[in-house]
Parts: structure tokens; C-alpha cells; sequence
């Protein structure tokens, strides 16, 4: 188990303003400037794939949430209740029993979730932020990835599509685990649903015990939580997102913690996570004058811990990073010239069939924004109400 420090509440400092990176001072949607924005989902999607930043950004395409990112959400609701229990009652059997309660109060929040579950799951609707997909061209529904390497995709916007999709095998796999599709062998007749239903949650408890593998969540006390954290770079690009949690030590020293619950392969998406944990901690330095101690990952699947310790140099040459890596946002939509670029990461895509890669036509260029807002959703999880008011 990972050697444990102890981190107390942190005092409020005498007679000082709330920070403008805690959610006491984040910004309002009405105090939110007109210009240029970034999120770390948002940035990562055009470092990763021009195109498929403005499928998610400028067009607002539907996208089809997975049971994996659904888990995701769930765990992560988990993690945050724990820590409002008192720290002698933060274990594992606390953690499991909240499962069931975060899943109906989710449910309650968004019924169309308990869709995903039917034995014949069709469209579930919107979801924190995201849109299911449409039915293929003959009517049918779309449901959970077949096993196979490929399968037939349909042409949402009716301009031009491939004829199959790439799914990547750790994809599959993880929908699939997440699905419980290995307890529908041993289910009777007509109890699929609630045989998925209890694979889904018995896959969360045991992602919670890959927390407790790694973390004493009784030896900590978290200064904040699911908290939006904003600044203002470069006299213009507004940066924000929200952090999983914040640690803050006696000495002042912070430590930033994201937990990572999906199946995504290690290679091809740590580097994306690395990047959104940069990202937070230079808007924590920026708006508190402290270079975060450690940028933490905890991959809870696998019961690791990825520490990262960064340095103001770094930081600094990260915010160019942010200000170029905006600018070409910003010239991308003014030609409205955002190319596919191939990868492994294809295999996770939802917008194959309108990608030219892949043989598709990507849609008219709007005229004017869709409405709506982009959702902040990630590979291992779904936007969440509150996340859904950021823009890109």
C-alpha cells in the first residue's frame, strides 16, 4: 500500500477573500468573457484530433454515453460522498453501500440511464450533457458494441459515411465489462436487465477497492472537491475545469488528485491525463502563487499511483503551450479547416462515420453555433450536470 501522509483541513486565512480557483470564487455563467476558452477535455481533443474537436465543439454531434463512462460517473459520486463521512467511517464497506444510493439518486437525475441496462437497450436519451446516438438507417436502435473487431455504423447527419468502424479491442472490452455481459450466460430467461444492472454495480464496488489498495481515505481530509478552478491567461484565453479533488498539506504545499476508472489503454491515454493535470496545476498557480507539490493519477482498476511533480519553468512553457494551441483554435475557425488526425485513439470514436479517414463526409460547417454546450466528458466518464456549463 502507498505510504500515507496525513493532510487536515486547511485553515481559512485571516480577514482573506475566497481564491478565485475555489468554488467559493468561481465565475458565474453570466461573468464569463466573450472571448476565447480552453477546458483540458476540450484542448486535449484538438491536440488529439482537430475534427474531432469540432464534432464535439462547433457541430455538437450526438454521442452514444457507454456503460464505462456511466461507471465512471457513478465511482467518482462515490468518492466524493465518502469523504462527507466522518474519518473513522470511511471504509470499504461505507464506500460499497453508497453505491446503490449514488445510483438511484444518478437514476433520479437522468431516468433515461436505467435504459442502458434493458435487454434490448435502444436510444437512452440525454445524459449529463451527452445525446444518444440516432438509430441506424433501417430503424434499429443502437445498443451495447458487438464483440467483433468491426461493426456496422450508420449515417447520423445523411452526408456521406463509411461503411464500418475501427473499434479499438480495450474499447470493447471495456464496455463490455462494464456491461456485465458475462452474467447474462448464467441469467434466466427474462432476467437480463437486472443481471446487467448487478454486474454494473458490482463492477463499481470493485473499482472502489482499488481505492482503498492505493489510498486511507481516514488519513485524509480533502480541502476541496469536484471544485472548478479558472483563470485568465495571456490578457484573453479563459482556462478552467474541474478538479476530482485537492489536498492541501499544514505547510501550504497542494496536491492535485484524479481518479481514473476506465478500461482506456495506458499508452494512449495517459498523456492525455498528464496534460489535464498540467493544466489544473497551472491555473492553481496562477490564481494562488504555488506550484502544486504533486499532480496525482489513481488508476483505480489497476491499484496504482502515478505521481507527478511539476516545476515553474515547466508551467510556464506549458501556458505558451495553451496560448499557441488556442490561437490555432482560433484559426481553425475562421477557415473552417479542422482536419481528421489518425490514431489509436480512432478506435474510441463515435464520429467515424462522418470522418473522411474512414471514408465519411463530415457535415456542413454551421453558420451559426448549435445551441447547446459541449459536454466536458471523458474517456472513463460522462460530464456531470455542473461540467456542462463549461465551453470550449
Amino acid at each position: 500500500m502507498t505510504a500515507q501522509t496525513v493532510f487536515p483541513p486547511p485553515q481559512p486565512r485571516p480577514g482573506g477573500p475566497a481564491s478565485p480557483a475555489t468554488s467559493a470564487g468561481r465565475p458565474g455563467l453570466a461573468d464569463r468573457p466573450s472571448g476565447p476558452s480552453l477546458s483540458p477535455s476540450r484542448a486535449a481533443d484538438f491536440k488529439t484530433c482537430p475534427l474531432l474537436f469540432r464534432f464535439r465543439t462547433i457541430d455538437k454531434l450526438p454521442e452514444q454515453p457507454s456503460a464505462d463512462q456511466v461507471r465512471g460517473t457513478l465511482v467518482h459520486a462515490v468518492l466524493e460522498r465518502l469523504f462527507d463521512l466522518p474519518a473513522a467511517e470511511r471504509t470499504p464497506e461505507a464506500a460499497a453501500a453508497l453505491v446503490t444510493p449514488e445510483w438511484e439518486r444518478l437514476v433520479s437525475h437522468e431516468p433515461a440511464l436505467a435504459a442502458l441496462f434493458a435487454a434490448e437497450s435502444g436510444p437512452i436519451g440525454p445524459i449529463m450533457g451527452t445525446v444518444s446516438a440516432p438509430p441506424a438507417s433501417d430503424g434499429t436502435p443502437p445498443g451495447p458494441p458487438s464483440p467483433g473487431p468491426s461493426e456496422p455504423v450508420a449515417d447520423p447527419a445523411g452526408v456521406g459515411h463509411a461503411t464500418e468502424a475501427v473499434r479499438d479491442p480495450a474499447a470493447v472490452a471495456a464496455e463490455a465489462d462494464a456491461m456485465g455481459q458475462l452474467a447474462l450466460i448464467d441469467a434466466p430467461a427474462g432476467a437480463a436487465e437486472a443481471a446487467r444492472l448487478a454486474a454494473f454495480l458490482g463492477s463499481a464496488r470493485d473499482l472502489l477497492g482499488g481505492y482503498f489498495a492505493v489510498e486511507d481515505p481516514q488519513r485524509l481530509e480533502p480541502a476541496e472537491r469536484e471544485t472548478l478552478i479558472s483563470t485568465m491567461i495571456d490578457d484573453e484565453l479563459l482556462i478552467r475545469g474541474y478538479i476530482d479533488r485537492l489536498d492541501v498539506s499544514p505547510a501550504g504545499d497542494l496536491r492535485v488528485v484524479d481518479y481514473k476508472t476506465g478500461g482506456a489503454p495506458r499508452e494512449a491515454f495517459e498523456g492525455r491525463a498528464l496534460f489535464q493535470l498540467k493544466f489544473y496545476a497551472l491555473v492553481l498557480w496562477r490564481t494562488r502563487g504555488v506550484v502544486p507539490r504533486v499532480l496525482r493519477l489513481l488508476y483505480l482498476k489497476d491499484a496504482e499511483v502515478l505521481d507527478y511533480s511539476p516545476e515553474a519553468a515547466e508551467l510556464e512553457r506549458f501556458e505558451r503551450t495553451l496560448v499557441a494551441l488556442s490561437q490555432a483554435v482560433e484559426r481553425a475557425k475562421r477557415d473552417r479547416e479542422f482536419r481528421p488526425k489518425p490514431s489509436r485513439l480512432c478506435g474510441w470514436c463515435n464520429h467515424q462515420a462522418l470522418c473522411p479517414e474512414f471514408g465519411g463526409t463530415p457535415p456542413p460547417f454551421p453558420e451559426s453555433p448549435t445551441a447547446g454546450l459541449p459536454a466536458d466528458s471523458e474517456p472513463d466518464r460522462l460530464a456531470t450536470p455542473h461540467q456542462d456549463n463549461l465551453v470550449a
